[in-house]
């Protein structure tokens, strides 16, 4: 679902400016970028270090200059406060942060000034229970991923949905994805695109024992716990690429639809299947 800025024709927008200080190109983008910035909008804060607690800063919209895991690092530090983002890609792909500079510059008028919309994208909540009770949570927009690590033998992780055991799965590891991540590890391990909108999520087997096991869509409104009853040296839950915790026998990591939604400002000529054409390479015809 999409809607209009908050900030239409009210004021000029508030916003902070963030991005991977280590990588030199990321600082000349950002020194490049903040006079056209200013020109339209009240910089609240530059922070090349992720070091700002977002949470209680007020701001109306978050220039992430990178690329999409400068957008999740932004998106983690906003927490359970999340603000629009738009994304200035430097980096290889770039799904979320899909406008070059140059690209940007020409747009941030109209965003800074409300022609633009908010596109809403799930999030989840990941909690693991150890003897029932909370041990480590975290809110993700990618992937929930439970790894198997050395000594690299596969084991078995079953899956409940709404309390009720629905498969379990032999495989390296696996995969629950949001939409918004599905074009990520998930689809390195063959799972399938899902709209960025689409209120679902979907489960990758990495590298199944059996070949009748696929990759599932499934409603995002549901209860989801993965339990790994024997779980190897390493075995560990990692959320959007970041370690939670590694695994005990009988946890439970339990994965349902978080109330924020991640927000991801759209701009005219950057629609959905052009990110994917352009992003993937897709040209329509074999090239021999």
């Amino acid at each position: 679902m999409s809607r209009n800025a908050s900030w239409a024709g009210d004021r000029r927008p508030r916003v902070v400016v963030l991005g991977p200080g280590d990588r030199a190109t990321v600082i000349a983008a950002v020194d490049n970028l903040l006079p056209t910035i200013r020109e339209h909008a009240d910089v609240v804060a530059v922070d090349l270090e992720f070091a700002i607690d977002l949470r209680d800063l007020q701001f109306d919209l978050a220039i992430v200059v990178g690329g999409d895991g400068s957008i999740l690092r932004a998106a983690r530090r906003m927490e359970r406060r999340q603000r629009p983002i738009i994304g200035v890609n430097l980096g290889k792909l770039g799904f979320l942060a899909d406008l070059a500079p140059v690209e940007f510059a020409a747009v941030w008028e109209e965003v800074a000034t409300g022609r633009c919309l908010i596109a809403d994208h799930l999030m989840f909540d990941c909690t693991v229970l150890r003897g029932g009770a909370p041990l480590h949570q975290s809110i993700g927009l990618n992937e929930t991923a439970i790894l198997g690590g050395p000594p690299y033998s596969i084991f078995d992780i079953e899956l409940y949905v709404d309390a009720e055991l629905a498969t379990t799965y032999s495989c390296d590891g696996l995969i629950l994805s949001t939409p918004v991540g599905s074009t990520a590890h998930n689809l390195s391990a063959g799972g399938p695109i899902l709209r960025k909108t689409l209120p679902a999520f979907v489960f990758t087997a990495i590298n199944p024992h059996t070949l009748t096991v696929r990759p599932v869509v499934d409603d995002a409104d549901r209860i989801y716990e993965l339990v790994v009853q024997r779980p190897l040296a390493a075995t560990s839950v990692v959320v959007d690429g970041q370690l939670l915790c590694v695994l005990e026998a009988h946890d439970r990591v339990r994965v349902q639809r978080a109330e924020m939604t991640f927000q991801l400002v759209e701009v005219r000529g950057h629609s959905y299947y052009r990110t994917l054409r352009e992003k993937l390479g897709w040209s329509g015809r074999l090239r021999g």
